[in-house]
């Protein structure tokens, strides 16, 4: 090959490689934020990310666009290897236009979301960029919509991942909004719909960009997103990790990883964590830790509807989700948040051949007008549909109350559960023993010349009945009562019996989800 086409090939390379050129670079830096490439040095294997589409352009000719210089298109795309497992990614150049999308930006990211779900890999978008090019006016618009009609076609079909790593507003925050994960970094990351200014000059509400859309905001008050990173090196790792728990498509099953653990490892003291009284709070993480392998447990929306834990860990080896009451919050009481944040992370384990792990102890669902106004009858729905509606193997274990409908919401067998489990103190009834004598002795009571004394009396009646769970386990509804020291080593026998499950439902284009 003649040197001037090798020379011409170089040449275009450092181009496209330099991105924005320096003074940029150095302005991003300066922000506290790596630059795309960066940023896919450190998601990748090292060496194993390979480039695609590097020399695409715009054809935009209009308000000065045709001697914009735009090396890459203002996108990096292409694939690579995370702990030797192929993912494919995009990573908006913010040095490059402020990473502005337009028609052939947009082309570029289709491609890969295509070849992600055509090879059946997953695939992870980095997104810092200043909106939509103004400049290419409905061609801008229309590649928006093409992202999202990708999205919502890989959806169950490949794990896809957002991380916002810079600014994300209007019509971008909708492909995140349809993944299945979001990561936000703080301090350099917001997504919002409308901003600061637009909302002052509408609503005259005044509102920093951080308080609207900032990390904090969207993992503590929106529950937009998912996980929270200090920097964006944090927020790459745990892509990483996160990864390393899921499958790479829908046909495969979670990695197996070697047993850090041993699988019949004991832990005496479990069981102390619960109080007896229903009434005191523990925090269930304390129970989680001590049984997942080496205690390492992944937790996804750690500061949104706390009183629920969701998040993955492994057992034996092998990748679960957990969905656990977190009685420390609001008394493990289910509300509008905590019934979406459980049934989305559900349905997500369910497409992805994820068997669920639903510790319970809860007194109910949450009371007040602000739920009902709120909608809670739609949204704890949710949390019935998605248990209903999963195939994985499902392993319920009773921690200590479990009452009305939130027993049933929180995967009981009525619900589909493949097992259930409980500890000896766990109780299963239609509401607390104080509650239940208010209503059933009521009358009693009242013609009772020492009410108090028969209300003492039939509580610890009605506890000797409820406060265990022999009662559940003489109908079926309990299929062992274990010691919690054991707790680990029975949930691994239990999950070992149920790897081969296979369950088949009607068929039918697809069920009305209680949106």
């Amino acid at each position: 090959m003649a040197r001037d086409k090798l020379a011409e090939l170089t040449r275009r390379r450092e181009e496209v490689l330099a991105g924005g050129g320096p003074d940029r670079v150095e302005k991003q830096h300066a922000k506290g934020k790596l630059t795309a490439r960066e940023r896919l040095d450190i998601l990748f294997d090292p060496g194993t990310f390979t480039e695609i589409q590097a020399f695409v352009s715009h054809r935009c000719r209009d308000f000065g666009m045709r001697a914009e210089r735009a090396p890459g298109e203002g996108v990096v795309t292409g694939y690579g290897y995370v702990d030797g497992r192929l993912v494919y990614a995009f990573a908006q150049d913010f040095t490059v236009m402020g990473g502005a999308l337009g028609e052939m930006h947009a082309a570029k990211i289709c491609r890969v979301m295509d070849l992600a779900r055509e090879v059946g890999a997953p695939f992870v978008g980095l997104n810092d960029s200043g909106g939509a090019r103004i400049q290419e006016g409905v061609d801008a618009l229309n590649g928006y919509g093409s992202i999202f009609y990708r999205n919502t076609l890989s959806s169950g079909v490949i794990p896809q991942i957002s991380a916002i790593m810079g600014p994300c507003a209007g019509g971008a925050v909708y492909s995140p909004g349809l993944t299945d994960f979001v990561f936000m970094v703080a301090g350099t990351s917001q997504m919002f719909i409308t901003g600061p200014q637009v909302i002052k000059s509408v609503t005259g509400e005044e509102v920093s960009m951080e308080d609207l859309g900032g990390a904090a905001t969207h993992n503590r008050v929106s529950g937009v997103a998912h996980f929270y990173a200090v920097n964006d090196q944090e927020c790459l790792g745990m892509i990483r990790r996160l990864l390393s728990y899921l499958p790479s498509n829908n046909l495969e099953d979670p990695p197996a990883v070697a047993l850090a653990d041993d699988s019949g490892r004991t832990h005496p003291g479990l069981g102390a964590v619960v109080p007896d009284d229903p009434g005191k709070p523990y925090d269930v993480r304390d129970i989680i830790l001590p049984v997942v392998d080496a205690g390492d447990f992944f937790e996804s929306q750690a500061w949104w509807a706390e009183n629920m834990v969701t998040g993955f860990a492994r057992l034996g080896g092998r990748t679960i989700g957990i969905i656990a009451n977190q009685v420390k919050v609001l008394a493990g009481s289910i509300d509008i948040n905590a019934s979406d944040k459980a049934a989305r992370f559900i349905r997500f384990c369910d497409a992805f051949n994820i068997p669920l792990l639903t510790l319970v102890d809860t007194p109910g669902y949450l009371p007040g007008t602000a739920q009902e106004y709120g909608g809670i009858i739609r949204h704890g729905a949710k949390l019935l549909y998605a248990y209903s509606e999963a195939t994985v193997p499902k392993v319920q274990l009773i921690l200590r109350k479990a009452y009305g409908g939130s027993y049933l919401a929180m995967c009981a067998r009525s619900l589909g559960a493949d097992m259930v489990l409980a500890w000896p103190g766990a109780e299963i009834a239609v509401m607390g023993a104080a509650g239940a004598v208010e209503i059933i002795f009521r009358d009693e009571m009242k013609r009772s010349d020492d009410p108090k004394k028969v209300r003492q009396e039939r509580i610890a009646e009605y506890e000797e009945q409820f406060s265990n769970p022999y009662r559940a386990a003489a109908r079926g509804l309990v299929d062992s009562v274990i010691d919690p020291a054991e707790t680990r080593p029975e949930l691994i026998k239990a999950f070992a019996a149920l790897s081969q499950k296979r369950e088949t439902r009607p068929a039918k284009k697809h069920g009305n989800f209680p949106v």
